[in-house]
């Protein structure tokens, strides 16, 4: 990619976390970006098409995780994977990186949202990686109970849905706080205690 289409991409996400897509304007684009409307349209179509490539370009990486790379050897050892992989993501991505917002914030959320009710194939994409997380949690959890490792009366479904959705309600409250640096170390304690429940 060439410098001109990154400058566009990053300064562009830069408005949208500060606005919503429908908020930030062509023109906002062109001034921030020192470029002319002639400039910005040779790289992109439209508003929406600058869009999904910031969505993209940005994103993607964070949103994606290869389950495949954590251990099946017990639950223990895949969610400490997990949390491991989580930390990698937020210390390499590019969105927190190159951002003017240093860390994940609320308009991070919102921008995804924005995404999801915008971008029919981002939808897909997020709805599938949600599919694949519960399916690889499942699994492992299925695999520890067979092992041993674990005993409850709940499903693996349940307990899996149980470990996916604290998860992401201590990602969502640490955000809210204003404090998302301290989610992966909330998150361990939490699953931690969850584990120590059901482990036999």
């Amino acid at each position: 990619m060439n410098d001109s289409k990154e400058h566009i991409l990053l300064a562009s996400l830069n408005l949208f976390l500060q606005k919503n897509f429908k908020e930030v304007t062509i023109k906002e684009i062109v001034e921030i970006t020192g470029l002319s409307k002639g400039a910005f349209y040779h790289y992109f179509q439209s508003k929406e098409q600058l869009f999904e490539e910031v969505m993209e370009h940005f994103f993607t990486d964070l949103i994606i995780t290869d389950y495949s790379k954590f251990s099946k050897d017990s639950l223990l050892q895949f969610y400490t994977d997990f949390l491991k992989e989580n930390s990698k993501k937020k210390d390499a991505s590019k969105m927190i990186n190159s951002s003017k917002e240093k860390t994940f914030t609320s308009n991070h959320y919102f921008l995804i949202f924005d995404a999801m009710k915008i971008l029919p194939a981002f939808k897909r994409q997020h709805a599938k990686q949600q599919e694949e997380k519960l399916n690889a949690w499942t699994q492992i959890i299925g695999i520890a109970r067979k092992k041993g490792e674990i005993s409850s009366e709940m499903t693996n479904d349940e307990l899996a849905k149980l470990f996916i959705f604290s998860g992401d309600g201590v990602g969502i409250n640490c955000i809210m706080a204003g404090n998302y640096n301290i989610a992966a170390k909330e998150k361990k304690t939490l699953w931690d205690g969850l584990y120590n429940t059901i482990k036999k």
